[in-house]
């Protein structure tokens, strides 16, 4: 197989299968962001492609799902991906669903019609790192788009009928700054719909941009009491129904329900882990080490 970085995906995706189809970030510029630093952005080759697919076929119906590895495989253009589609259908009949992980703008190249082909193909549940709403933050951290981009491109996923992953970055705006966060990204969720919302909290490590400013003195992290309290208020303010999993490495314990019907018992099992105090919470966070 041919892997440039290590396997990435969300942990509810560790049973798929994995394909590289890209290498590396196409935007490579988040300020707290630490994965993919070792390969440069490129397509593989579509031969490279179909010779991973036949090694995985040795391995048999062992999974119905693909999970596409690179920062953001979803950038490839409409024919590359129905090209890619119908190799893993061809050799791998079993599978059912293409996913992987996505920017905002891997939409901008595609319209909503070729958007309903590629579901029809398989395509589907991409994890989209959204992480806020909040335009103050995503220009502070680079992201490359605003909220109304968002709205505009992944508006084009619900009337093409593909479902998808969005994602809350907890703790993004640093101290004092959560509960605007939450706000604005619960109002974007609100008007997106996103099928399931994956939520992690910000661990900065020493290799970004974001702890040179925590350095520098030009961003105060966010104290661990904040970030709960900050999950609370997005809980809070979801008005959708969908999917809510906040079960990364970043969490201490895992919270996970369905909006509306489980955000009470949520919003009570973040109050127990404030209840903790800051350092309890703080002492796990030291620990996590990588992502």
């Amino acid at each position: 197989m041919h892997f440039s970085s290590g396997i990435n995906r969300p942990p509810y995706e560790a049973n798929d299968a994995y394909l590289q189809v890209t290498s590396g970030c196409s935007h490579d510029k988040c300020d707290f962001c630490t994965f993919y630093k070792d390969a440069r952005f490129h397509a593989s080759p579509l031969k490279e492609v179909e010779e991973d697919i036949l090694e995985l076929k040795e391995y048999g119906p062992r999974y119905d799902r693909i999970f596409l590895q690179g920062a953001d495989p979803f950038i490839l253009p409409y024919k590359r991906l129905m090209e890619v589609a119908d190799l893993i259908h061809e050799h791998l009949p079993w599978v059912t669903s293409i996913g992987g992980y996505a920017r905002i703008d891997n939409l901008k190249n595609k319209t909503v019609e070729q958007l309903r082909d590629l579901t029809k193909a398989g395509y589907g549940g991409f994890y989209f790192g959204i992480e806020s709403g909040d335009d103050n933050l995503l220009r502070r951290m680079h992201k490359g788009y605003t909220s109304e981009d968002i709205v505009k491109q992944m508006s084009k996923l619900g009337e093409a009928g593909m479902p998808f992953v969005g994602n809350f970055l907890g703790g993004l705006g640093g101290h004092n700054y959560g509960l605007s966060h939450a706000r604005e990204t619960a109002r974007v969720s609100n008007i997106i719909h996103p099928d399931m919302i994956y939520a992690s909290e910000l661990t900065l490590f020493p290799d970004t941009p974001l702890m040179q400013d925590v350095k520098d003195g030009k961003y105060e992290e966010a104290t661990e009491v904040e970030r709960f309290e900050e999950m609370q208020e997005f809980l809070r303010c979801l008005t959708i129904p969908t999917v809510f999993k906040a079960e990364h490495v970043t969490m201490p314990s895992p919270i996970r329900g369905r909006l509306p019907e489980d955000r009470d018992r949520m919003i009570e099992e973040l109050q127990s882990l404030i209840d903790l105090g800051e350092d309890t919470l703080r002492s796990y966070r030291d620990r996590v080490t990588g992502l």
